[in-house]
């Protein structure tokens, strides 16, 4: 499983895929946050030492640029005809997808490392320097960590079910809009407030929130597991299907 994972890593790494997905994020999260003027994003103009323009930004970037690392995965596989060999290899339907889960959420991951500066910039920056909601922006990061997670295993299940990689980008960038919007958007369409708040808790953006806010609670960490497992297991299912037709 090493060896594919190391592979499909080094394969993003090695073309303009991988650098092209990180350059687009992180230049879009600096020039809304540094260059901008006059938004709420922008920390020179609000003065405010906090990255809250980040922790809202990144997750609808996320939802277009996860779908595009992902979407490749599996239909490229199967529109080159290397699925079937890959298939034979001594591995395991879910260690295949787990190596190519895990090798996009580490390029994900890699893109965030560098926005580290701007915390250690606010840092700085605050009045008195340290001055900032450090457990904030580590429950923060911690949150977007797994909401990506979600969306790279949504990816990744979507990418298994056609050989055409702009379906699978489409397919999936509708899926994360709606587990990230869509229950929250169907909790506003005026149905009784208990139904309300389970379609909320359905929702990514409720638990995201709520680490954003520095909070550890168990139930989020257990809806973005559980969340990523789903769709992990969804596309092995789908794989498992091809040895049968």
């Amino acid at each position: 499983m090493y060896a594919l994972f190391r592979k499909e890593l080094s394969s993003f790494l090695g073309s303009l895929t991988g650098y092209l997905v990180m350059t687009v994020f992180l230049l879009s999260v600096g020039i809304l946050l540094w260059i901008f003027p006059d938004t709420s994003f922008s920390i020179p103009d609000n003065r405010i030492a906090a990255l809250d323009g980040l922790f809202i930004v990144a997750p609808w970037l996320f939802l277009f640029l996860i779908p595009a690392i992902s979407m490749r995965m599996f239909s490229e596989e199967q529109k080159t005809g290397t699925l079937e060999l890959l298939l034979t290899r001594p591995l395991s339907e879910f260690q295949l997808v787990f190596a190519k889960f895990l090798a996009a959420f580490v390029l994900v991951v890699l893109s965030l490392i560098p926005t580290l500066i701007y915390y250690f910039t606010v840092y700085r920056l605050a009045v008195p320097a340290g001055n900032v909601d450090t457990a904030g922006i580590a429950g923060s990061y911690i949150g977007l960590l797994f909401l990506s997670s979600g969306f790279v295993a949504i990816g990744i299940f979507c990418s298994a079910q056609t050989n055409n990689q702009v379906v699978a980008f489409l397919f999936a960038l509708i899926l994360c809009y709606f587990f990230y919007a869509g229950f929250d958007a169907f909790a506003l369409l005026g149905i009784p407030v208990r139904l309300q708040n389970i379609l909320s808790q359905l929702g990514i953006a409720n638990h995201y929130a709520a680490m954003s806010r520095g909070v550890m609670d168990s139930r989020d960490l257990l809806y973005f597991v559980s969340l990523t497992t789903c769709f992990l297991l969804l596309a092995r299912f789908t794989l498992e299907k091809r040895k049968w037709s």
